[in-house]
């Protein structure tokens, strides 16, 4: 059981279908079994391998969080953030990162993550986080 009080197993509010975790990460086996894990614990995944694979696929709905890789080729993660924090809506960014430093860090804070995560991270924190930052299927509704 986590601290959010939702069962292993269970999605946001207990439920699948309140929203979309989308992954944003250049390397693949990393998208592969993050994308493995989170469906194994009832998450509706979406997964792309560059900023503009995202934004060529996002609607726009706010319904969900991003997990977003700070290092990848032609659009960092961080770059995209600051170019393209308003065309997510006000959706929630989760930065994964297997190297940074407290600089990066904390431009990757002002630019709107609500959590930085170093890779490799403990599984139950994100998806005890994922639970607290995606919308009820009430309010999905």
């Amino acid at each position: 059981m986590d601290h959010l009080g939702n069962k292993p197993g269970n999605g946001p509010g207990g439920m699948p279908g309140a929203g979309i975790v989308h992954i944003v990460d250049d390397d693949e086996p990393v998208r592969d079994s993050l994308k493995a894990l989170l469906e194994a614990f009832s998450f509706d995944v979406r997964d792309f391998s560059s900023c503009r694979e995202f934004l060529d696929g996002f609607d726009g709905n706010p319904q969900g969080c991003l997990v977003l890789d700070l290092h990848m080729p032609v659009m960092s993660g961080l770059e995209f953030l600051e170019r393209h924090r308003g065309d997510l809506h006000g959706m929630p960014v989760i930065m994964v990162s297997g190297r940074g430093d407290p600089a990066t860090f904390a431009r990757a804070k002002e630019a709107g993550v609500v959590a930085v995560l170093e890779k490799p991270f403990d599984e139950d924190q994100l998806i005890d986080m994922l639970n607290g930052l995606m919308p009820s299927p009430a309010a999905a509704a």
